[in-house]
């Protein structure tokens, strides 16, 4: 059983809640109750699929049987059947659109992500695409589940996994060394300290104050190879991850994958990520 699986069906119930309040009438009115059927998830157009092992998990718990047509992570076309469900048809239809909505969702992110690393890739195989903390409320272990599926890292999954100094902590710290300083203090010594910075003057006192990851927040390409270069002359580059932010793109990436880094994060996997398409079809 997945980790997510148990997790995925407490949530349909409550979004098949907010898509049903008071049941499916249409159902109601024009299917008895004993009807059972079986029914298809089909694709109607490319992608990665994302999720399969969790939604089929949660079907079962739903009391329905399901097989997976394709694994997590495969590549599907069109006309390839995704999931296959077995069960009463009030509960199917009452289903449907909500499941479809989360699979076209996350297997869009698996896609887009999936996208992002084959051309990274081509440049430089040693960096890698990294989700943000960026997506719908309530969707965090699956979308970071679609993103590792696509072939992305999932960076942190919330804010208790890992530490990350950002512009608002450096003001209520009191400056960002001051950040620094009072983090290192507390730390354990199997954490990271990470630190956001937005110039090459900051990279650099933040690398001279010993943290281990750099993040460069939406710099140009130009100012980073800069930092990058500072980094070197003071022999610190090697013990330290470097990660590229902001506004991250299919249009711009390879202009930051030129670059002496390690990861790239970018929101727009999980914000804005390709359009997937299935439809279900009941088949008997």
């Amino acid at each position: 059983m997945t980790s997510c699986g148990r997790l995925l069906y407490e949530k349909l119930q409550e979004w098949i809640r907010d898509d049903s309040p008071y049941g499916d009438v249409t159902t109601m009115y024009s299917i008895e109750r004993n009807v059972n059927t079986k029914g298809i998830v089909v694709a109607k157009s490319s992608g990665v699929a994302a999720c399969i092992d969790e939604v089929v998990e949660a079907l079962h718990y739903a009391g329905m049987k399901a097989v997976k047509g394709v694994w997590s992570g495969e590549v599907f076309n069109p006309r390839d059947m995704i999931i296959e469900v077995e069960g009463n048809a009030h509960d199917i239809l009452l289903f449907e659109r909500t499941l479809l909505n989360f699979l076209m969702y996350l297997s869009g992110i698996a896609t887009s992500t999936r996208k992002l690393v084959e051309i990274v890739s081509k440049i430089n195989p040693r960096i890698r695409i990294a989700s943000t903390r960026k997506y719908p409320p309530g969707l965090s272990c699956f979308a970071k589940v679609a993103v590792r599926q696509g072939g992305g890292d999932t960076h942190r999954f919330g804010l208790s996994d890992a530490i990350l100094i950002k512009d608002n902590h450096k003001i209520l710290a009191g400056g960002l060394l001051e950040a620094v300083k009072k983090t290192k203090e507390k730390v354990s010594f199997m954490e990271k300290i990470e630190v956001e910075v937005n110039s090459v003057e900051e990279a650099l006192k933040v690398a001279r104050a010993g943290v281990d990851a750099i993040m460069f927040d939406n710099m140009r390409p130009s100012e980073i190879s800069l930092a990058i270069e500072k980094l070197v002359e003071m022999g610190v580059r090697r013990r330290m991850i470097l990660e590229v932010s902001g506004g991250i793109n299919e249009g711009n990436i390879k202009d930051y994958a030129s670059l002496d880094i390690d990861v790239i994060s970018t929101s727009s996997i999980t914000m804005r990520p390709e359009r997937i398409d299935l439809s279900l079809e009941v088949i008997q």
